[in-house]
């Protein structure tokens, strides 16, 4: 703006000394006369006159550019920035910038060596060393170099605008060489630094559940739910997950008053999960409030029918008898009749009442449609207790051997099974990975041969009764089952 207003000034000046010649010459007539220093006089006409500026004009020009020229070379004597110099300023950016590109190319094909050369290149050239570092640091981290990659992340503390880089590399080896303290105190810095970054979050999270640090790990976690980086649902479920695993240390520390309330706190936040249930039902159980356990225990098992909700159940009333027990369950069994664990349930609370006959039709298709072990063995209590024959039992017990053992509290991240639910996975370090469901068969692991154990105990149609050939004729009754088992093969 102020360039703009001289500009307008010197336009102005102009004109009005335009103005001021032209008035002289039309008062003076067409000559001008100049004199110099008293003793010549120099007489010239209008257009000589304007001649004559022109050149003085062209004059001051030429004077101006030889001064500014005359700086200029001053300037380069003197070490400033002309235009010699920043033409080679910009050859060596350009060499700089094609080692760096060169340097990223190598690195993500796998050349750490020639990463690391170009990288140290690109920094002598660019004389900016953070991103040059960074390079350095992962390639010196592909080719297994991890002092040299640790003594970079070092480097790359001191400057704020890497220092989260320098920190999560350290984590990281921290992490790898089993050091998880460092790795957590290092961890919540680089948190601290960049609170939005997911991966520094997710380990955060697993470090702080790995050391029971319950609340600290429902921080991370709200602040992963604030981050985005997280749907709301599955942070009110894994919430409700770190509440339940806060509890059950809360217990364990002998405070049963504010166990009970964290319990209950989890269940809220998530009823579907069944860990949280159970404590809520259990701290209910304490406070003297059945009916709100038996509340909590059918909506639960409204959404996933589980053994353990049933035992949770019966704690309601522990001294009740076999048949009152059964009359109180049919509130349950009416949720999810058709469940199988539903049947199953059914059929156990009958065989404790003893009523057989309805334990089997309690159970229904289930030993052909879904043979699972607890079902081939229930099967079993059914046909001791209606009388039946020892094979015909020992004939169930061995398909249970064989058979799927059922829905099971498995690992989706590596299969492993656990006894109990756990918030982390024991093999894999998994946090909330555990889901009740049955293994495919491709993912059970049983002994070699097991599949042929029931033919060895003895087929239970064949054990149940002899076939109509063998009714028929006396010589063809199958041998008792004693002496097939003892009996030696001939020779």
């Amino acid at each position: 703006m102020l360039w703009s207003l001289i500009k307008i000034l010197l336009f102005v000046a102009v004109v009005a000394a335009l103005t001021f010649g032209a008035g002289y010459v039309m008062e003076h007539g067409p000559d001008i006369v100049i004199a110099i220093g008293g003793y010549k006089e120099v007489q010239l006409g209008a257009l000589q006159a304007v001649l004559l500026g022109l050149a003085l004009l062209a004059a001051l020009y030429v004077a101006f550019k030889l001064i500014g020229l005359l700086f200029a070379f001053l300037k380069f004597l003197l070490g400033d920035e002309t235009a010699l110099t920043r033409y080679f300023n910009r050859n060596r950016e350009r060499r700089g910038y094609r080692a760096l590109s060169d340097a990223l190319m190598a690195l993500s094909e796998g050349e750490a060596r020639l990463a690391i050369a170009n990288a140290s290149k690109a920094e002598k050239l660019l004389q900016n060393p953070a991103i040059t570092k960074v390079i350095t640091a992962d390639a010196a981290e592909m080719m297994g170099d991890r002092k040299k990659a640790e003594e970079t992340y070092k480097l790359l503390l001191a400057d704020p605008k890497t220092r989260f880089v320098g920190i999560r590399g350290i984590m990281k080896q921290k992490l790898e060489d089993g050091q998880t303290d460092t790795a957590l105190a290092l961890a919540q810095k680089a948190n601290a630094l960049k609170p939005k970054n997911e991966e520094v979050q997710d380990i955060l999270l697993k470090l702080q559940a790995d050391k029971h640090d319950w609340k600290g790990a429902r921080k991370t976690l709200t602040s992963k739910l604030r981050a985005g980086s997280m749907p709301r649902d599955l942070h009110r479920r894994r919430d409700a997950v770190l509440a339940v695993s806060e509890a059950k240390d809360i217990i364990d520390a002998g405070n049963s008053i504010e166990a009970r309330e964290a319990a209950i706190e989890a269940n809220k936040l998530s009823p579907d999960l069944i860990p949280a249930s159970i404590m809520a039902a259990h701290a209910y159980i304490e406070a003297g409030k059945p009916r709100n356990a038996a509340r909590v225990l059918k909506k639960t098992w409204e959404m996933s029918p589980h053994p353990e909700l049933a035992v949770a159940f019966a704690e309601i009333v522990p001294d009740e008898s076999p048949k009152a027990r059964l009359k109180r369950f049919g509130e349950l069994a009416k949720i999810r009749p058709e469940d199988p664990e539903t049947r199953m349930l059914l059929a156990e609370l009958n065989i404790s009442a003893e009523d057989f006959p309805a334990a089997r039709r309690a159970l229904g298709d289930l030993p052909t449609s879904k043979p699972t072990a607890r079902v081939l063995s229930i099967m079993a209590a059914i046909e001791r207790g209606e009388g039946g024959d020892d094979a015909i039992v020992r004939g169930w017990l061995a398909k249970a051997v064989t058979a799927p053992r059922g829905p099971q509290w498995v690992c989706e991240k590596c299969q492993h099974v656990e006894p109990t639910w756990v918030p982390i996975c024991h093999n894999c370090g998994g946090f909330d990975t555990l889901s009740w469901r049955e293994l495919s068969r491709d993912e059970l692991a049983m002994p070699t041969g097991t599949d042929m154990l029931p033919l060895v105990v003895g087929a239970q149609a064949a054990a149940a009764a002899p076939s109509e050939e063998a009714a028929e004729d006396p010589e063809q009754t199958p041998a008792p089952e004693s002496e097939v088992l003892d009996a030696e093969p001939k020779k």
